[in-house]
This record gives structure tokens, C-alpha cells and sequence, in this order.
């Protein structure tokens, strides 16, 4: 799938993964600051990966770091909810890209799927201690949501859909995502412009797009 950066209407670009917890975290917010949004403006998702494919169990170390993260941003994000039986229910891999080519493949199939992947993918890992870093576990979770599962078996690990977050990945970097979640807006015929996210107020985004349309 490649990027059209072109539109009749602006563009928020959101770029994420589906296992950033950050992304978790931000995921309410996302949904009113989308509601609350110009009419002029739509929005893309950008998938910029976390962690490529990797069969090594993750170390102790990153265990114990990312487990730190999730009390941290429960704590700062008032409302998140994490399950942390993931961590003695699992074995970890730092592997993120399957669950990113998972919500390429369902998108493909069908765009009202891509939003009901992230979310299946971030319950999964998050509220249900299941690991998205399993084609079984992805397989699964796009019979649930809809997706013709044969289909979506023969694509998640297809050169087709390597490529295709390959071209994600490279976009990402392209509008200067340095972390997720990352915002960047694009007025059309200008360049994109990176914007403060806010995890507790998502008008103050819908300001500073309204500014940069305005200017």
C-alpha cells in the first residue's frame, strides 16, 4: 500500500503502532480529537513499527522496563488500564511488526478494518494478557473482527504486505516521527508540520490545527 500524500482535504497524519502502550494511553483522546475536528480535515494512520520480527525472547531487562512504562503512564494518564498477567502469562518478544502488518492486511481488506484491528490488537495485549506478537493471536483477533481469515493468513507474512511496512515505516521517518504517538498536520500544497500531542487535552491540538490552517 503506498502513501498518497495528496488530498482535496488536510491531513493529520497519526503515526503509531499497534503495541505502543503510548498509543494506549492516547487512544480516548484520539477519538475525541477526531470528533472534534474540521470538516475540512481527515485523518491517516501511519504505521511507523517499534520492533522488527524477532523469535528471541525478550530480555529481563526490557521486561522489566516496559512494565515500568505501564504503571507510569496509568499513573499519568488517569483511566488507562493495563493487565500485567501479560508478563507471567507470555513468553515477550520485542516484536511489533507483526501486529503492524496485521492492521495493513485488514485495512486492505477492508478500511473500516483498520480501526477495529488496532483496537482488537491493543485489548489483546492490554486488557486481555494475550500477545500480539503471534500470527496465532492475530489470526484470531481478525476472524473476530470480520476479516476473511484465509485471506488475512495467506497476506500478514506475503512480500506484498513486507513491502508495504517497509513504505510505512520509511513515511514515518519521512514526516520526522521520532517516537509514537506522533502527530503531524498537512495543509494541502504545503509540508507537513509536526504537532504537540496532548494526552489529557486533544483541543489543544484542534487549536494549533485551526492556527496552522489559518496562517
Amino acid at each position: 500500500m503506498t502513501i498518497d500524500p495528496t488530498s482535496e482535504q488536510h491531513t493529520l497524519y497519526y503515526a503509531h503502532d499497534p503495541m505502543c502502550s503510548w498509543c494506549w494511553g492516547f487512544k480516548p483522546h484520539w477519538q475525541q480529537l477526531r470528533d472534534a475536528l474540521p470538516a475540512c480535515v481527515k485523518t491517516q494512520y501511519v504505521v511507523g513499527g517499534l520492533a522488527p520480527d524477532t523469535d528471541q525472547p525478550m530480555p529481563e531487562e526490557m521486561q522489566q522496563m516496559l512494565q515500568q512504562t505501564w504503571h507510569l503512564i496509568a499513573q499519568t494518564i488517569p483511566g488507562t488500564e493495563f493487565n500485567h498477567d501479560f508478563w507471567t502469562l507470555n513468553q515477550p518478544r520485542r516484536a511489533t511488526y507483526p501486529a503492524c502488518r496485521a492492521v495493513l492486511v485488514a485495512k486492505a481488506q477492508d478500511d473500516a478494518l483498520e480501526d477495529q484491528m488496532i483496537a482488537a490488537i491493543q485489548q489483546a495485549y492490554y486488557l486481555n494478557a494475550k500477545n500480539p506478537s503471534d500470527d496465532n493471536v492475530l489470526i484470531e483477533l481478525a476472524g473476530e473482527i470480520g476479516c476473511d481469515v484465509n485471506s488475512f493468513k495467506q497476506s500478514l507474512n506475503s512480500a506484498i504486505t513486507f513491502e508495504s511496512l517497509k513504505e510505512q515505516i520509511v513515511f514515518a521517518r519521512k514526516l520526522g516521527a521520532q517516537g509514537f504517538p506522533s502527530l503531524f498536520f498537512e495543509v494541502v500544497g504545503k509540508s507537513p508540520v509536526p504537532l504537540v500531542l496532548s494526552y489529557t487535552n486533544p483541543h489543544s491540538v484542534v487549536t494549533q490545527i485551526e492556527s496552522v490552517i489559518a496562517s
